[in-house]
Order: structure tokens, then sequence, then C-alpha cells
């Protein structure tokens, strides 16, 4: 056991693990055609998944065979990062398909939906009132796929010390067990019995099952898919809401705090920071959106209640489910939904955003320096967050890190806002939805549709992609196989010596 040395040999080693990533999305694939005996006409739409589902299959075990390493190798997180980044890029890409042969659309709407599936994110170009179950149910397994983590699905298929490099790539390194293996396994399990509650909860809440499936793969994985243009707002029921607002909560737990709530580790749990800046976040958004939004714009008490409370939720946890629409809302409603959608969800969850955690980490870090200032000099406070079981002590990384996220994360959001308004939309409506796109929210006031600019298009592609895989791990990933990839190159030109 140890680490391979060389370039070559580690870039065969991170083509092997991204080849199990291939292998893994070519299965989910043949999975979506589980439908079919219960779609009537649509067996014929077989081929469309069963082409490339074969070519991930051949590629992907082919790839892991013949590259696979003899003994197990120590990845670093940027060996982790180009791992993920060719295991989105090559499923992203080969994902397409079905969008491209059965619904027709072009490659850039194609990709959109893709990605938007992948990354959790909900925004759709697709009418879901013409498209077959069979790819209404492909959206929902890349949903379940990407919020359980490709990696982590991964991990729980191999063991070795490229682990912890692969599961922090994806932006979770927080572990519930001391071994990866151990840990990635518990996440699935913790992960399929939601889905399978979810579904059964919403068959009892009045779904059909189809639907019921669907929207329990979306809603655990804070997706926002939904198999009805109105979402969750078709059924205008309360019991399927609450469904919905109980499964977001839980796809928005980070892993870590789900498993202790499940061992009956209360204590742990009430102490959590970010949990508790979660929930003052959930209760002070449902309150101004009840007092400002809700109390003047819908009758009853009953809906006034539920639209606050399920809006909150589902801006909060990137979910972007939706029981109403937007575009009569006071400017106060849209400020709130704004940054709900840009804090986001909690760490190592499924959730987007900038997370809970690092919005918490910089409030605290506001109190803890006027603290400062009125200490005796000498002092050397420590200064400490409780996570999971026991306190993190901070110190000026950890604040360095978080600072550093959230500047090139309101960059590109800035970026992003620009070339919207550049197209011609208006400013309040693309902050919305670039808030929605980068943080992988799935909320949208109709700028995103299948008649939008295809550069308009790409930009969210790009803010989908970049918000789930969170920033540095791309950058950081994409110059390291530069680093190891030229090397190489540069040493096959190089001439032979007489």
């Amino acid at each position: 056991m140890g680490y391979l040395p060389g370039p070559a040999l580690r870039l065969r080693t991170m083509f092997s693990y991204a080849g199990f990533i291939w292998t893994l999305v070519g299965l989910l694939m043949l999975a979506s055609l589980a439908v079919l005996p219960f779609a009537d006409g649509e067996a014929a739409w077989s081929w469309a998944f069963l082409y490339p589902a074969s070519a991930l299959l051949l590629g992907g075990l082919t790839t892991w065979r013949m590259a696979r390493p003899r003994t197990y190798v120590t990845l670093t997180l940027q060996d982790g990062g180009v791992v993920v980044l060719l295991g989105w890029i090559v499923c992203c890409l080969a994902a397409t398909w079905p969008f491209l042969s059965i619904l027709d659309l072009t490659f850039t709407q194609a990709l959109f939906e893709t990605v938007s599936g992948f990354t959790t994110t909900g925004l759709s170009v697709v009418d879901v009132t013409t498209a077959p179950k069979v790819v209404l149910l492909w959206r929902s397994l890349m949903q379940l796929a990407g919020g359980a983590g490709l990696a982590i699905i991964m991990l729980a298929a191999i063991a070795g010390p490229a682990g912890t490099s692969l599961s922090g790539a994806e932006g979770r390194s927080d572990q519930l067990a001391p071994h990866v293996r151990s840990s990635a396994t518990l996440v699935l399990v913790i992960y399929s019995a939601y889905a399978l509650a979810g579904s059964l909860a919403y068959r009892i809440a009045g779904m059909e099952w189809f639907d019921a499936v669907n929207h329990a793969f979306a809603a655990i994985s804070t997706g926002g898919f939904s198999t009805r243009p109105e979402s969750i707002g078709y059924w205008n029921s309360s019991e399927i809401e609450l469904v919905t607002v109980v499964l977001m909560i839980l796809g928005n737990l980070n892993f870590v705090t789900a498993y202790l709530l499940l061992t009956g580790k209360w204590r742990s749990v009430l102490k959590n920071g970010e949990l508790r800046f979660s929930l003052l976040l959930f209760l002070a958004a449902a309150g101004l959106l009840f007092w400002f939004v809700a109390h003047h714009g819908y009758t009853g008490l009953g809906k006034q209640v539920r639209v606050a409370l399920f809006e909150a939720v589902t801006a909060a946890t990137t979910t972007g489910f939706s029981t109403v629409g937007y575009t009569g809302w006071p400017a106060i409603g849209w400020l709130v939904m704004l940054l709900l959608m840009l804090v986001g969800g909690g760490t190592g969850s499924t959730a987007g955003g900038i997370k809970q955690y690092r919005v918490y980490l910089l409030i605290k870090s506001v109190w803890w320096e006027i603290k400062r200032a009125l200490l005796p000099r000498g002092s050397v406070p420590a200064e400490s967050i409780w996570m999971g079981e026991r306190p993190k002590f901070i110190d000026d990384s950890d604040l360095r890190r978080a600072t550093c996220f959230v500047t090139l994360y309101l960059v590109c959001f800035t970026l992003g806002v620009g070339i919207m308004v550049a197209y011609g939309y208006p400013l309040r409506e693309s902050l919305f939805e670039y808030a929605s796109s980068i943080g992988t929210v799935g909320l949208s006031i109709g700028i995103t549709s299948a008649d939008a600019p295809p550069a308009v298009l790409w930009t969210q592609i790009m803010g989908m992609f970049l918000g789930r895989l969170e920033f540095f791990i791309v950058f950081i990933a994409a110059l390291h196989a530069g680093k190891i990839v030229l090397p190489i190159i540069s040493r096959r030109k190089r001439p032979a010596r007489s």
C-alpha cells in the first residue's frame, strides 16, 4: 500500500477510478428502463438508453480493469478532484443522448437538463406534460445519484486510501465511521431509507406510485425535478406539502448529524451550531414571508402558513419545489428568497449554495472579533464551533478558506447575473434566476426555458457545475491535471539520447 510515484502511473490510477464512475452511471441508465412495463408505448425508446448505457459500461469497465493499479493508491485531494471531474464530464455528456433522441432537444438544451439533474438543481427546459415516463424517471435518477454523490456511491463499492480524496473532492469530507468504505455505506443506507420512506409517505398522502417515487428521489436529493409543470402545487395538498418539507429538511441535514439523530445522540445534535443556525434561518424566513407576502397575497390562515413555510424551506434547502408562483410577490419576498438561495443548505448534505456552515462561521467570526477587542492585552482566546460529537477549534486558516470561497462565489454570481442582464433580462429576475442556478436550487421565474438564448443556458450550466463541485475543486483539478499531463507529453516528445 502506498502512493504510486510518477505522473503516468498516477494518471492511470485516476482514469481507473473515473472508469468505475462511468460504469455506475451506465447501470443507472439501464435502471430507468424498469418503468417500461408500466408505460404503454414507450418500449421503442429503450434504444435511446441502451446505446449510451452500453458505451458507458464498455468504456468504464475497460478503463477500470485495464488501468486499475495492483495495489491501493493514496490519492491527494487534487487527484481526487481530477477523478470526480473526469467522472462528471463524461457522464453528463453521455446522459444527454435520451434527451437528444427522444425529446429532440438541441445539444445545449440536453446538456442543460443533464447537468441540472446530476447537480441536483432542478431547473428544466423539458415539457414534462409531453415527456415519456422513462425520461421523467431518468431525470429523477440523475438527481438521486447526484445527491448521494457519484464518488460516495463509488466508495461504497471499493476500498482503499483513495477514499477520503474522492469524497472530499465532492465537498463531503466528514465521515460517519473510521473507515471510508464503512462511512460511504452508512451514507447510502441512510439515503436509501429516506427514498423508500419518502415514496411510501407520498403514496399514503395521495400521489400515484410513479409520482411518489419521482418526487421522493427529487426531495431527498434536494433536486426539485417534478413530473408536473406546477410542481408540488399541482396537488394543493397540505399532507403532500408536509411530506415534502420533511424530506427536504432531511436532505438538507449533514449526514453526520442525521447519523447522530438516528443513533439517539441528541446532546451532540442540539449543540451543533450549523443546525441551530439552520432552524433559526427557516423560522425567520418563514416569518418574514408570512407577514410580508402570504398574509396579504393568499386567503385563509392555513394557506398562508403553508405558503410561507414551504417556500422558505424549499429555498433554504436548495430543493426547488414550489407551490405558488413568485411573479406577483412584493420585492421583500424576492429578497428573502434570494438570500436563502445564496446562503444555501447544510455542509456535507445534498444541498448547494454557499452553505450554512460558512455563513455561520463568518457571523461568529464577527462576534469573536468584537470579543477580542474587549479582552485584556495578551489574551489568546480559543474559539470553537460544535461539529458532530465534538467541538472544532477554529483558526485563521479556517476563516481564510471560508472568506475566499464566499468571495469567489459572489464574484461568479455577479458575472452570471451580468451576462443575463446583457441579454436583456431585468436585473431582479436575473438575480433570482442565477442565484437559483449557482446555488443548485431550481426555482425559476421564467428565464429558464427552451427558448432561452444558448449563451444564457451555457452560463447557467457553468454556474450549476461550479456550484455543485464547490468551485475550487474544479479549478484545482483542471490545473492539477495539466501539471500531470504536460510532463508526460514533454517526455514523449523529447528526442532519445544517442
